[in-house]
């Protein structure tokens, strides 16, 4: 049977010739898709057409928006695991500074703030992407950081201390509060460690 007209590629699996750096295009799409305007409204379509491909060919690489979100969102968390070791990496007592500083690294980063953005913004505004985002939190960061405190209660802790770095994060990239947005961010650092620290390791 003849090609369509104009070349047009027909719906259905891709052909064999496809790229090998097409998944990673649509993952790199879908990132900043997600960031822009959040999991609510981007659209396998809209993922498309910023990655240059048939919406066929996100269905067939990840199926599901929810499926999308969850792929490129897991990259891009992966720095971020980094947090545990981070944690261990040196005296107790001086680790709320060195999450703090490690969390205010990875978001001063455009190369990893992008993705955290879509992170964020979408885990806001849909119960979708907001489950995923906690599977992978909970299952993937808090738990590590927790399993390097002595203390009891050393997974509350955990969550208390990242709502606080969090929260700073919302108020100063989401939401672009000011004077927070502009602050120098070893002076943030310098104020939220003893914070940290004290949901990490205090009484």
């Amino acid at each position: 049977m003849s090609a369509p007209a104009g070349g047009t590629r027909r719906r259905g699996r891709p052909p064999r010739t496809e790229s090998a750096g097409t998944r990673d295009r649509i993952l790199t799409a879908a990132r900043e898709e997600f960031s822009e305007r959040g999991y609510e409204k981007t659209s396998v379509r809209g993922i498309a057409k910023a990655a240059g491909v048939d919406p066929a060919l996100v269905h067939h690489y990840f199926g599901t928006k929810e499926q999308v979100f969850e792929a490129a969102i897991e990259v891009a968390f992966a720095p971020v695991l980094g947090a545990s070791a981070t944690v261990a990496d040196g005296p107790p007592d001086g680790a709320g500074e060195r999450l703090t500083r490690f969390f205010f690294g990875l978001w001063e980063n455009p190369a990893t703030r992008t993705p955290l953005l879509a992170i964020v913004r979408s885990a806001f505004d849909n119960e979708t992407a907001a489950a995923v985002f906690r599977r992978l939190v909970a299952a993937q960061l808090l738990r590590r950081v927790a399993a390097q405190l002595e203390q009891p209660d050393a997974e509350l802790r955990t969550e208390l201390a990242a709502a606080q770095l969090v929260g700073c994060a919302v108020l100063r990239y989401v939401i672009k509060a000011e004077p927070l947005a502009s602050a120098d961010p070893e002076q943030l650092v310098a104020r939220l460690a003893p914070v940290v620290q004290g949901h990490l390791t205090g009484p």
